[in-house]
């Protein structure tokens, strides 16, 4: 996107960047930020240029939902690092052992020498009480067995992303709980993650918190523009957030489990507070923030996928949900955002 801080030489030299960049030299620095891919629009680039526009931006990082073979062939020798969703249609057949390895041979394996890898998240936000509950255990268990069969358990993490409604607390963010109904479904799923050495995935919107909890949550806490600390300690509400799931976390017995924020982002219209200044705001500041840590855990960076790389005019929903793109479909950006 356009650089809209710094002096003369950095200019000069973010623009040399960028130039090597897009003819085809690949740079591989320690980058937190990501960016999330969803295709529900009717008039969105193609996936090459989708795929170019993340190169030319130096975006290393990107999340897919399904595992679209247009992308995937794009993406090869491209160095970006991939979460690869299993959409939540596709959990009920994975339990079945032989359909996952079938899966994996398909969407990963074939791809595994020149895509980068990174995790597969085994569903997106299933709750509790939700049909396919039980089936995101066994479809983890499966998809991890095909990893390593395929030899591939290096390169990977296999895991599962959820959102921040399974806590049934998580104010102040060290009392953060998993509420009942979801500590004995979270409980074994964080179990496999411990035990394999892999992160939890999940969706973190300070916007939702702020909007449905106006009258205790100001506007800077939530834009990471608040002066100072609150009564718990906290600057802003994405730390708070994120803490709370990693007290969630010690209380089933997994202090070791990372958290890799698997979405996050702003709506630029369609709600309260959605304006293109709030979110470009929040997006600026997001990128900054990830360099570092939060509270609980001062080691950063706090690997971070911005929610989402276009404006999708056919999503479902309220009206925001069609407007939390960083970039508008002709590829112009919404915002002035720097990526390193």
């Amino acid at each position: 996107m356009i650089f809209s801080r710094g002096n003369t030489a950095m200019s000069a030299i973010l623009l040399l960047l960028g130039i090597l960049s897009s003819t085809g030299v690949e740079f591989t620095g320690a980058q937190s930020v990501g960016v999330c891919y969803g295709g529900n629009g009717n008039n969105l680039p193609t996936k090459q240029a989708v795929v170019d526009l993340y190169k030319s931006n130096r975006i290393g990082k990107i999340r897919l939902y399904y595992p679209d073979e247009g992308v995937l062939q794009a993406l090869r020798g491209s160095n970006i690092e991939v979460i690869l969703g299993v959409p939540n249609d596709q959990l009920q057949s994975l339990t079945n052992a032989g359909a996952a390895t079938n899966w994996v041979n398909k969407y990963v394996k074939a791809y595994s020498q020149n895509v980068k890898f990174k995790y597969i998240a085994v569903g997106n936000e299933i709750h509790p009480g939700d049909s396919l509950a039980g089936s995101v255990l066994p479809a983890l268990e499966n998809i991890q067995k095909a990893i390593s069969a395929a030899n591939l358990q290096g390169q990977m993490k296999v895991s599962t992303a959820i959102d921040t409604t399974l806590l049934g607390n998580s104010y102040p963010p060290k009392d953060g709980v998993f509420s009942s109904s979801a500590s004995s479904y979270i409980r074994p799923i964080v179990n496999f993650l411990a035990r394999n050495g892999a992160p939890l995935l999940a969706n973190v919107y300070p916007y939702f918190a702020y909007v449905n909890n106006q009258q205790s949550i100001g506007l800077d806490y939530a834009l990471f523009t608040k002066h100072g600390n609150n009564e718990v300690g906290y600057q802003n509400l994405f730390d708070a957030l994120l803490d709370s799931l990693y007290a969630a976390l010690e209380k089933v017995g997994a202090p070791n489990v990372k958290v890799v924020v698997s979405e996050s982002g702003w709506p630029s219209e369609g709600g309260v507070g959605a304006t293109v200044q709030n979110a470009g705001t929040y997006y600026r500041n997001l990128i900054n923030h990830a360099k570092g840590g939060t509270p609980m855990r001062p080691s950063g960076p706090i690997e971070t996928y911005l929610f989402a790389m276009f404006d999708e005019n056919q999503k479902d929903g309220p009206e925001i949900e069609r407007h939390f793109g960083l970039f508008r479909p002709d590829k112009s950006p919404k915002y002035q955002l720097s990526f390193n």
